[in-house]
């Protein structure tokens, strides 16, 4: 048996904590803030409640495994999985009202050729199919092993190549990313390109940049469906909690860990803000990986300036507008409707900005109404969280008098514009920018969690799970396999694999 010290219960640690000691071994997990849950937080105010993090789950066979390898009872009896349908709404600048079908590519298709014109599912399909090369070749190296010593096979976009024509055939074929796959691939369709951009944007990503394998975002949803969890998302995080307590796991919660103790060039356990110390064995580290090692609460060997160790670049942040409602939930409503940007130029060029951002003043927002009578006092009401991506903390000085409320009010402007009719209905509003996602949960910047890509020279991956340091694990969103409730749910069940049974 280990004694193992886990920094964090987000969800990440959540999920190491109960795979761990279900294989035999003594875990502590010691969290800065009062709870549970990390990114995935909750607010509840006169009978309202609201996902403050993600609200809708991918890939839910994650949290299927872990039900099924730390207890006997499934996902399904411990928290109620609904598929999302329609998978979402999209109100596109020039009026297009778009529904796409849950887990249906061919029902995406035919959408897409009502909307469009013939031929525009079949353009899309074909993009899908490239997603579906990726996803492929990289869904075991980037989602369900360890991160390799050597990763230069991943830093290959496995995205399938055009055919080269004419002198084409002669020159070096340059990194494609998503921006070519919109111009090339779906024509430079403002419709598709829109849908396309939608899925980097919600991971923070530039599609300038992006390399043109992000296409397996939209294929992984696509594919295999979206859920809600009923309650909310902060249920999910209830249920893998009462798991660790069920075995034995012990929390000490508003115990932030100052320092990681190295014993004979191991980690050797951590000492709390208190002065007080925790001996262990191990340590896994749920906190970003970029701020343990930059706030020197851990040593990156032989001193190395925290800026070398690994690509980092702020990430763009999350501005959400939690609405309580007066009045029903209309009949009919999408669980997930997307009001894309008006001018999608100025959109991206706000999010590139590397100092002095302007806020984008209709972006795509995505609008999350849940059917869903644990989240409002009664039928008569109604809660709804808007969420834009934003410049990065540090680009915007979200602290100026009234910046925040400015920007609610014209992310509200712009949803209304396409139709949604909220404003006239709100009894109360909360705004959250990314100086309190960084202040509650210690994210880097306050960012969106990316998601693991190959490409590149290996800008797009994250930390191993086992560091440099021996001794100490990373899991979260800032270590392989990235960000979202999946990936840190398969860096927890990867770390738990390669620390091993008692």
């Amino acid at each position: 048996m280990a004694r193992i010290v886990i920094i964090g219960a987000g969800m990440s640690g959540l999920a190491a904590a109960s795979r761990l000691a279900t294989i035999g071994h003594r875990v502590t997990v010691c969290e800065a803030a009062g709870t549970y849950g990390g990114m995935v937080g909750r607010y509840e105010r006169e009978g309202f409640a609201f996902d403050t993090g993600p609200g809708l789950l991918t890939l839910p066979a994650v949290y299927r495994d872990l039900a099924l390898k730390t207890g006997k009872e499934p996902l399904e009896e411990l928290v109620e999985l609904a598929p999302v349908d329609p998978e979402s709404r999209h109100l596109l600048p020039d009026g297009t009202d778009l529904l796409l079908p849950n887990a249906s590519r061919g029902g995406v298709a035919q959408a897409l050729d009502a909307a469009f014109g013939p031929g525009s599912g079949e353009r899309w399909n074909a993009m899908l199919n490239n997603g579906r090369t990726v996803w492929e070749a990289t869904r075991r190296p980037l989602l369900e092993e360890p991160l390799p010593a050597d990763t230069t096979p991943l830093h290959d976009d496995p995205y399938p190549a055009p055919p080269r024509r004419g002198l084409a055939r002669l020159r070096r074929p340059g990194q494609r990313t998503l921006a070519h796959v919109a111009e090339h691939e779906l024509g430079g369709h403002p419709g598709l390109t829109a849908l396309l951009t939608e899925h980097a944007l919600r991971f923070g990503f530039d599609p300038g940049t992006a390399p043109a394998g992000a296409t397996v975002l939209p294929y992984m949803e696509q594919s295999f469906g979206v859920w809600y969890v009923r309650g909310g998302i902060r249920t999910l995080a209830d249920a893998v909690y009462r798991r660790c307590l069920l075995r034995k796991v012990e929390f000490r919660f508003d115990t932030p860990v100052a320092r990681v103790l190295l014993t004979d060039g191991r980690a050797g356990g951590v000492q709390l803000a208190g002065g007080e110390r925790l001996d262990a064995d191990l340590v896994v580290s749920s906190m970003d990986a970029w701020s343990l090692f930059a706030e020197q609460v851990a040593d990156w060997p032989g001193g190395a300036d925290p800026a070398d160790w690994g690509h980092h670049e702020a990430p763009n942040g999350r501005f959400s507008v939690l609405l309580a409602l007066r009045g029903p939930r209309p009949a009919g409503t999408a669980h997930r409707t997307v009001v894309h940007a008006s001018r999608p130029h100025a959109e991206l060029d706000a999010l590139t900005a590397h100092s002095d951002a302007d806020l984008c003043e209709r972006p795509t927002v995505q609008v999350l109404r849940p059917d869903d009578p644990s989240l409002r006092p009664d039928d008569a009401h109604e809660s709804v969280v808007l969420t834009a991506t934003v410049p990065a903390l540090g680009t915007f000085d979200w602290t100026a008098p009234g910046a925040a409320d400015r920007y609610a009010d014209q992310l509200l402007a712009h949803v209304d514009a396409a139709g949604l009719g909220l404003r006239e209905r709100v009894l109360w509003r909360v705004v959250r920018t990314p100086a309190d996602t960084r202040r509650e949960t210690g994210a880097a910047e306050g960012g969106v969690p990316r998601p693991a890509l190959a490409g590149g020279r290996g800008d797009w991956l994250r930390l191993a799970n086992a560091s440099p340091v021996p001794g100490l694990y990373l899991i979260g969103g800032a270590a392989h396999p990235g960000g979202g409730l999946a990936r840190v749910g398969m860096s927890a069940s990867i770390t738990a694999g390669l620390i091993g049974p008692a």
